[in-house]
């Protein structure tokens, strides 16, 4: 099938070229024509692990491949996805569709023959019917259906997750949209993928419900960590007691310094906004936005409570700046807040990740950047653990209690056990563990 993707950021990309890996003729399209060229000679503006080789492969065999030109990429396609941005507006909170409508107005101008014009971003519900609203205007002879394909793709694993999906939400109450959207996704009738087929407005508001639900859960098991750190309990005892009720499950339920990343805090705010639009306020969600805002700065005062109570011309070692790993994300990463947290107390701030520097250096002012876990802990009064990347679940203590002016970890992530670091004379502050 010939498929157009409107839009090369990363949902755009990852799905474009997972598409063409199915054996689909795939046609990239961005406005950016830096991120074009780049594309083009096979420069992968993100970091997504195999996304460069996926990419490679597929342009090469030829079904993969880069353009500014929607209206050629557009014409003749069975399929036309748009997976351009929809940040957090200004001002309210709600998502700025005017990415999304832009791109409607100019499918419809570029639509030759039966066209499946498929909202791949994640949207408000209600965004499906205003987006056949402007192509019907601007195209009245146009032959198409809108629908709703929202993306559930988990930045570090989003290669995996497109080709093995838990579920295809397909949003469309047209049988011949149906029957074109099964022929796309049919390479996965093999995996036996799921595919739920509800209406356009249902789909829209499955994605929006499912990262909710996924941001409430998280939120949770923060504040049961606050709560087992009062009590003297272990929070992730609580969590593995917890998690292997089959009617709760184990995902999720990693305490923390809180949700990041570009999906979680704006779907959540898009979501309490339109709720209260429509009003029907979600009160559950509006706490959990609050709650996950307030926890990111509160972690600094955790560092500064390790350090004493004080950290004023101190130099505080961060492992980690990306809201997860196998990223470099840094869209809302607790880092940000954390870091300005410390520097607001007197702290100097050096910091140290594999792979998302480049795009911190824009977010944070006065942070010197090292070249690995070791060198950013040299002289340092503390060292704090943000981001759960492998390169440091295996520090080695003996060397780093050598370098550093003062021998404190504080474990943002639990991934250590207090037993482990204080036999080697460190003070160990960690998540949710009296």
């Amino acid at each position: 099938m010939r498929i157009a993707m409107i839009g090369s950021g990363y949902v755009g990309l990852v799905s474009g070229a997972c598409f063409a890996d199915f054996g689909h003729d795939v046609i990239c399209v961005d406005k950016d024509p830096g991120k074009i060229e780049a594309l083009q000679e096979g420069r992968i503006p993100i970091f997504e692990p195999g996304l460069d080789a996926l990419v490679d492969d597929n342009v090469r065999q030829g079904r993969l491949s880069f353009t500014t030109e929607l209206a050629a990429a557009v014409s003749g396609a069975d399929a036309v996805f748009i997976a351009v941005g929809t940040p957090s507006r200004r001002g309210d909170g709600f998502a700025d569709l005017s990415f999304v409508y832009a791109a409607a107005r100019e499918i419809a101008g570029a639509i030759t023959g039966y066209t499946v014009v498929v909202t791949k971003s994640t949207v408000p519900v209600g965004t499906g019917d205003e987006v056949e609203r402007i192509i019907r205007e601007s195209a009245p002879e146009a032959e198409f259906a809108v629908v709703s394909n929202p993306e559930f793709l988990r930045e570090g694993a989003a290669i995996n997750d497109f080709k093995r999906p838990d579920r295809i939400v397909i949003g469309t109450e047209d049988d011949r949209a149906a029957a074109v959207m099964n022929e796309v996704y049919r390479p996965l009738y093999l995996n036996a993928a799921p595919i739920l087929v509800t209406g356009r407005r249902t789909a829209e508001l499955t994605k929006y419900a499912a990262n909710a639900f996924l941001a409430t859960k998280i939120t949770f098991i923060n504040e049961i960590a606050d709560l087992c750190e009062q009590v003297g309990a272990n929070v992730q005892e609580v969590a593995r007691g917890i998690g292997l009720d089959n009617r709760i499950g184990k995902k999720f339920l990693h305490a923390g310094p809180g949700y990041g990343g570009s999906c979680f805090p704006k779907d959540t705010l898009a979501l309490v906004k339109t709720a209260q639009d429509h009003g029907a306020p979600i009160r559950i969600v509006e706490t959990v936005v609050a709650v996950n805002d307030q926890r990111k700065r509160a972690m600094a005062r955790k560092v500064i409570a390790a350090c004493g109570g004080s950290v004023r011309g101190k130099t505080i070692a961060l492992l980690g700046l990306t809201f997860k790993p196998n990223t470099d994300d840094m869209r809302d990463a607790p880092s940000l807040s954390i870091a300005a947290g410390l520097q607001d107390a007197g702290a100097r701030v050096r910091a140290y990740d594999p792979e998302g520097v480049d795009q911190a250096r824009p977010l944070l002012s006065d942070v010197t950047y090292a070249d690995d876990a070791y060198h950013c802990a040299e002289g340092a009064d503390a060292l704090v653990i943000v981001t759960e990347w492998n390169a440091f679940r295996a520090l080695d203590f003996a060397r780093l209690r050598a370098s550093m002016s003062e021998p404190v970890l504080v474990d943002l992530r639990n991934i250590y056990s207090r037993s482990v670091v204080e036999q080697h004379g460190f003070r160990y502050s960690s998540i949710g563990i009296a």
